[in-house]
């Protein structure tokens, strides 16, 4: 269990992979803890081959390594939000799940990371039963796109009706909450989230700002969350403060490399002007 100390600083503890691009995964989770004023740690499940342009590979931690991360973070320097990503395996699902139940680990966001940006497969076929009855009835909120929804409830989600069913179905799967996203829905102007918690129903409604760099928009968003958690606030108000959050990063996407750039989680901060001695 963690240690009952007071921290000077909020903690979150992200559960994911690497990304050698920056853009996603650990990297974009840590950038965003960081810039919301939050002390980042981390369990790496897997280190990608990635940049701009795709995934070309991948290679998984050992599911006690993994799980190892998660016991030396939480029994030392404490959690108070975490978060998952890239779970890859269902030895590597199985070891977190675990690891996070017996730490107690508590606001607890997961992202079912299923396939990059670019398509390619980052959680294996037979990891997403494991995923639906090992992590979502551990899980504060989970946060995932249409196709995501899809896989976990088992049918098509691709309306506003089909969200509203999806995410009723993933609070029965044990969930304490719901948000399924609408990126991928057809037809709209806007980017319309459906959060549900079991009670209250609400549709998160934003811009769709025209860009192709969206590279870890679901990282952000949920480190976002979590973060917000950390710090204090109610899970509602950390969700409808993570979706602006991610809209802003959004908005200030950085045009890397020559494929889908990443978002910017560090939109707020300023660079730094470089000390002068004297």
């Amino acid at each position: 269990m963690a240690p009952e100390t007071t921290s000077p600083r909020p903690r979150a503890l992200t559960i994911a992979g690497s990304d050698s691009g920056g853009g996603a995964g650990i990297q974009a989770d840590l950038k965003t803890f960081s810039a919301l004023g939050v002390f980042g740690t981390t369990a790496i499940t897997a280190v990608t081959v990635q940049n701009t342009l795709g995934v070309s590979g991948y290679e998984e931690l050992s599911p006690s390594t993994v799980a190892d991360q998660i016991r030396a973070v939480v029994t030392d320097i404490g959690v108070d939000a975490a978060k998952t990503g890239m779970l890859a395996s269902r030895a590597i699902v199985e070891a977190v799940a675990d690891a996070v139940a017996e730490t107690g680990v508590r606001n607890l966001v997961v992202d079912p990371v299923f396939v990059s940006k670019h398509g390619h497969a980052l959680l294996a076929e037979d990891a997403v039963e494991a995923l639906r009855s090992r992590i979502l009835p551990l899980a504060t909120l989970v946060t995932p796109n249409l196709p995501e929804a899809s896989g976990l409830v088992g049918e098509p989600v691709r309306t506003p009706e089909e969200m509203e069913r999806a995410a009723r179905r993933l609070v029965e799967l044990g969930a304490r909450a719901a948000l399924v996203k609408g990126g991928h829905l057809e037809g709209t102007e806007g980017a319309d989230d459906l959060f549900f918690d079991g009670e209250r129903l609400e549709w998160l409604r934003r811009e769709r700002i025209p860009t192709r760099h969206t590279h870890g928009t679901g990282c952000v968003l949920s480190s976002a969350i979590a973060a917000y958690l950390a710090l204090g606030l109610e899970l509602p108000e950390a969700v409808r403060a993570g979706k602006a959050f991610v809209t802003e990063a959004i908005r200030h996407a950085l045009a890397l490399g020559g494929g889908i750039g990443p978002v910017d989680p560090l939109w707020g901060i300023p660079p730094a002007r470089p000390a002068v001695a004297g």
